[in-house]
């Protein structure tokens, strides 16, 4: 660790910034920020949702322009009137809110904005052998004539990093990259960036997963509340300290400890097959006061079961009981009307109305409750507006505008809405498909200690995760998912790291 420390304080120094100020109206997201950057070093940015990390890489990327201070590059005073400019100069970002076009090709987006020509026409041919060279180069399975719209968001992380890679580099700025991908694809970026690295490509790279700063990164800067706090060496301080120097106050445990409470079976499903068969004859049971875990990589099954059970996927064949019904209408109103929930992982395409007021967006899911309506036609605004608030209370929400728009928020606080939504109409049952993806670690605790709170008082909670600690740390009960179907059940001391992953790759190995 002290021969890295030492490497990278020998570096050339590639970018500086003095003094950045940013402000927005009503926010002064960055005051006075200082940040450096080496060449051959990956810079790592820490803290909170709203703590201005965002602010400062857009900055970078040429996407903003602060309102005061200085960005030097190379020894130069600069100035990005455009994400182009900053392309330009080998600056690329990855940021967390993909910038794709989903009706165009995976070719297409490679190349938006440096399309290929021959004699006044496009190039599609040159185009799709490039995109093929670039993908199979990066090890991404993806087909280049293949649309963004019919791909996961795994496989749409791997076009963003594929188009930050097609170009000259000299700074690459990542946003939560790996936040969907799997453990393999995770690995396969981490040697694209030691690579980039060996290449003097400086990494600003944004985290909130602690292994991924211990393994991957050189220093760290750390934000609170838009200000910079400090910069340190990776390793010379521990992740419990760090934390504390990033949220301002001890946070004991990420996990609570949690009394389960197992009652009469909630919901039942009895050999569920999806239209698509991504799901194939897979029966699970979920009771009142525990909480049940859905583990497995991207795309093995463990939230597509959860959709069908809500009615967003197709069922093809299968039986679906809710306190011991079949149900025979399974759309997301009827499965709301019987007290079920489920709250998406992907907040901004299926969670929120970016473009509405938390207000609106908190009592949409519950319109149809008489303290809210009057008939079908009326709603009782001054109802809405308390509950809401009490809500945005609840959840501590910074700010607690209840009429700002939802996209002028943090990811945390946009995820904080999310929840306030679940607790606006009487639930049973709580599905939260990947609850703390691209939070930070006070936001996530907060996270944990909501689902805590509904299990002990009596719901009924599936967890569909990626992030094996939360099945480790949070679950009385267990599925593992592989190619659509159940490879294991675990349940109490037999929810272990090894028991769960030897059922992600079992068949791979025979």
């Amino acid at each position: 660790m002290q021969e890295r420390r030492d490497q990278t304080q020998q570096k050339q120094l590639l970018l500086k910034l003095e003094g950045i100020c940013k402000q927005f109206p009503g926010v002064l997201a960055l005051d006075n920020v200082d940040f450096d950057l080496r060449e051959g070093e990956v810079h790592v940015l820490f803290g909170e949702n709203g703590a201005g990390k965002s602010t400062l890489i857009n900055i970078v990327a040429g996407s903003l322009r602060p309102t005061s201070g200085k960005l030097i590059y190379r020894d130069k005073e600069t100035h990005f009137s455009s994400v182009h400019s900053a392309r330009k100069i080998g600056i690329s970002a990855v940021f967390q809110e993909f910038s794709l076009i989903p009706q165009l090709t995976v070719t297409q987006n490679l190349f938006l904005g440096v399309e290929k020509t021959r004699r006044g026409l496009l190039d599609q041919k040159t185009m799709n052998l490039q995109a093929k060279e670039i993908l199979n180069k990066l090890g991404f399975q993806l087909h280049p004539a293949a649309k963004i719209m019919s791909l996961t968001r795994a496989e749409q992380q791997m076009v963003e990093i594929a188009k930050a890679f097609s170009s000259e580099l000299s700074i690459l700025i990542l946003d939560e990259p790996t936040a969907s991908l799997t453990e393999r694809e995770t690995e396969r970026l981490f040697e694209l960036i030691n690579q980039a690295k060996s290449r003097g490509v400086g990494v600003i790279y944004i985290t909130h997963r602690m292994g991924e700063i211990n393994r991957i990164s050189d220093r760290i800067t750390v934000l609170r509340d838009g200000r910079y706090v400090t910069t340190l060496d990776t390793g010379t301080i521990s992740d419990v300290d760090l934390v504390e120097l990033m949220t301002g106050r001890v946070i004991d445990h990420i996990f609570p400890k949690i009394r389960y409470n197992p009652g009469e079976t909630l919901l039942r499903v009895e050999n569920l097959v999806t239209e698509d068969r991504s799901v194939r004859d897979a029966s699970i049971e979920v009771k009142k006061g525990e909480i049940v875990g859905m583990a497995g990589l991207v795309g093995s099954g463990k939230s597509e079961i959860m959709r069908a059970c809500f009615g967003i996927e197709g069922i093809r064949r299968g039986d679906i009981y809710f306190e011991g019904q079949r149900i025979n209408k399974i759309t997301p109103a009827s499965m709301m009307k019987h007290g079920v929930f489920y709250v998406p992982p992907d907040r901004r395409i299926e969670g929120l109305l970016m473009m509405r007021a938390v207000r609106e967006n908190i009592s949409l899911s519950a319109l149809d409750i008489s303290r809210l309506s009057i008939g079908s036609f009326f709603l009782r605004t001054q109802k809405e507006k308390e509950m809401v608030q009490e809500l945005a209370t609840q959840m501590q929400l910074s700010p607690p505008k209840v009429e700002r728009m939802v996209g002028h928020f943090s990811g945390g606080n946009q995820q904080k809405v999310m929840l306030a939504k679940v607790l606006t109409r009487e639930t049973k049952l709580f599905i939260f498909d990947e609850p703390t993806v691209g939070v930070d670690v006070g936001t996530r605790a907060a996270i944990y200690e909501f689902i805590r709170d509904l299990c002990e008082a009596g719901a009924a909670i599936v967890l569909v995760s990626s992030d094996l600690p939360e099945i480790l740390h949070l679950t009385n009960r267990a599925y593992v998912f592989y190619r659509g179907k159940i490879q294991a059940e675990l349940q109490g001391d037999d929810i272990t790291e090894k028991n769960v992953l030897l059922n992600f790759f079992e068949q791979d190995a025979a």
